[in-house]
């Protein structure tokens, strides 16, 4: 079994209707991804998911699941996580989670070690079929960190070390998710005394709350923004970084922009995984 199934989760109805209603102040959703990579919006994806769901600190669910990515575990990213491609080829897709993972971000404030980092993953994965990223705030046990203390390394494993906080399995999701748990509440107490304490007050302490990234807008030629959205195969002539022109057979999945140039993430037929195209190498394109 992939994944430990999630008990008491709120009920939502197609994931398509979920509305992102965070209005809780005590219920926190603490959330670590593994990944494949560094750059959500450059075709890198999740490959582990933990989450766990907590009232006033008393859990109340938690998730887990190696996920299958669709593409190749880079060597760096597997250097830490310890994960391979071959542990996540027969795991469920991201999507096919989506309606345990949005029941229990529902009502929830997310709170997560460089939130940033994890919530870009989220909100592209949520791009990729269709949904906005529902708009939960998040706090990060990162920023209180830098904030508050002077630590000699502010990374999740050096920070729960330095408060006197034992490590499971370091660089797996749901283990990183208790520790990030761990770390939150304890820098909680420091601030405040208390146990318990609310989302309305840490999001004061942190100065706000934390949310995706915004991406800037790609305009596409009607007919490849079509082929975009309706998941359509189109055949291309690429040229790589070689000057090598080759025909593919691609599927589209997303688009994004880094600087001046415009990439197409998508599943290429030719390589058997998804890829990363410069779009101003794609020399022609046509319906498959």
């Amino acid at each position: 079994m992939w994944y430990k199934q999630a008990t008491n989760i709120p009920t939502v109805g197609r994931v398509t209707d979920y509305d992102g209603l965070w209005s809780d102040p005590e219920v926190l959703v603490y959330l670590d991804f593994e990944t494949t990579g560094l750059n959500p919006f450059g075709g890198d994806r999740v490959c582990e998911v933990g989450l766990v769901r907590a009232r006033r600190g008393q859990v109340e669910a938690e998730f887990s699941s190696l996920v299958n990515p669709g593409r190749p575990i880079s060597p760096g990213a597997a250097a830490i996580n310890g994960l391979t491609d071959r542990m996540v080829a027969g795991a469920p897709r991201f999507a096919d989670l989506l309606p345990q993972l949005l029941g229990l971000l529902a009502g929830a404030t997310i709170v997560a070690h460089n939130a940033a980092f994890d919530l870009n993953f989220l909100a592209a994965e949520l791009r990729r079929v269709g949904i906005r990223y529902p708009g939960n705030p998040a706090l990060d046990t990162l920023r209180l960190a830098r904030r508050y203390y002077r630590f000699r390394s502010n990374s999740l494993r050096a920070v729960a070390g330095e408060l006197g906080i034992g490590f499971d399995r370091p660089h797996r999701a749901l283990s990183d998710a208790y520790t990030t748990k761990a770390v939150f509440e304890r820098i909680l107490f420091d601030l405040t005394g208390a146990v318990g304490v609310g989302a309305d007050i840490a999001l004061r302490l942190q100065g706000g709350p934390v949310y995706p990234d915004p991406q800037p807008e790609v305009r596409l030629p009607p007919d490849l923004e079509e082929a975009i959205q309706s998941r359509q195969p189109i055949r291309v002539q690429y040229v790589d970084g070689r000057g090598t022109l080759t025909t593919r057979l691609i599927e589209p999945l997303d688009v994004y922009a880094r600087g001046e140039v415009v990439y197409l993430v998508a599943f290429c037929h030719l390589r058997g995984e998804e890829r990363t195209f410069r779009l101003d190498r794609i020399s022609g394109y046509q319906p498959a």
